[in-house]
C-alpha cells in the first residue's frame, strides 16, 4: 500500500512540474510577444497641473511620463486616415478629418472645435480590429478639463450591434450612457491613453460634453492602436 502511495505522489509531482513548465513557457511566450507602443508624442506647451482647477472626480496628476505601455507585436495606429464622421457635421474650426491625420501638435489650425454641448466622433476602421490602446488628445494648447467622455466600441456604425464601452467619466450620468468609474484628467501633451485590453470592433465613437473652460468640444487626434481580426 505504502508503495502504492508512493508511486501516485510521484506521479502527481511530476505531472504538477509539467503544469507549471507548460505555464511558464506561456508566460514566456507571451512576455516575448509584447512590446512597447511606439507613441510618437507632439510638443508640450505647459508644464503642471494649475492648483485651482476645482472639478469634481479629478485623477491627481502622475507626476513624470506615463510608463510604456505594451502592446502584441505588429500593433499600430489603425485609424490614421480612416474616415470619420461626426454629429457636428460642419465644425466651428477645421474639418473632421484632421482627427485622424497624424497631426497631434497643439498650436492653431492643428484642432477642430465642435458645437456645445453633447457631442461624438466616430472612426471606421473598415474591418475589425483587436483594439489594444485608443489615444486622444482633444486639446492640450492649455490645461483643460473635458467633461463627460465616454468611449465605446461597436460592430455597426449605428451603435446598435454589440456596443462596449472601454472609458467613461460621465460619474452622474448626465450624457445618459451610463454612470462612469473613470476619472476626469487634466489634458496633456501625452493624450489619454485608453486600454481596451484587446476588444473587437469596427468602429470607435468618442463623446463629450464641453469643459471647463466653456460648452464647446475640440479634438486634435485619436488614435486607435490594433491589429486586424485575421
Amino acid at each position: 500500500m505504502k508503495k502504492h502511495c508512493s508511486k501516485v505522489l510521484a506521479m502527481g509531482k511530476t505531472i504538477s512540474s509539467l503544469f507549471c513548465f507548460v505555464a511558464f513557457m506561456c508566460a514566456t511566450a507571451t512576455a516575448q510577444s509584447l512590446k512597447p507602443l511606439n507613441l510618437i508624442l507632439p510638443k508640450p506647451m505647459f508644464i503642471g497641473t494649475p492648483e485651482n482647477m476645482q472639478i469634481p472626480n479629478l485623477e491627481k496628476p502622475l507626476g513624470k511620463a506615463r510608463p510604456p505601455f505594451l502592446a502584441p507585436e505588429g500593433a499600430k495606429n489603425a485609424a490614421l486616415n480612416k474616415p470619420i464622421a461626426s454629429t457636428d457635421e460642419e465644425p466651428i474650426i477645421g474639418e473632421v478629418a484632421m482627427i485622424t491625420d497624424g497631426d497631434k501638435e497643439a498650436p492653431d489650425g492643428h484642432y477642430v472645435e465642435l458645437g456645445p454641448f453633447k457631442q461624438h466622433v466616430t472612426i471606421d476602421l473598415k474591418n475589425p480590429h483587436n483594439i489594444y490602446a485608443i489615444v486622444v488628445w482633444h486639446f492640450h494648447k492649455q490645461p483643460r478639463v473635458y467633461l463627460d467622455i465616454v468611449v465605446q466600441v461597436a460592430d455597426d456604425k449605428d451603435f446598435v450591434k454589440n456596443v462596449r464601452t472601454v472609458f467613461n467619466n460621465d460619474h452622474d450620468n448626465t450624457s445618459g450612457l451610463g454612470v462612469g468609474k473613470d476619472k476626469n484628467y487634466v489634458e496633456t501633451s501625452e493624450g489619454r491613453l485608453i486600454d481596451a485590453k484587446g476588444v473587437v470592433a469596427r468602429y470607435v465613437r468618442l463623446y463629450s460634453k464641453g469643459n471647463n473652460n466653456n460648452d464647446l468640444n475640440h479634438y486634435v487626434e485619436i488614435e486607435v492602436h490594433g491589429t486586424p481580426v485575421k
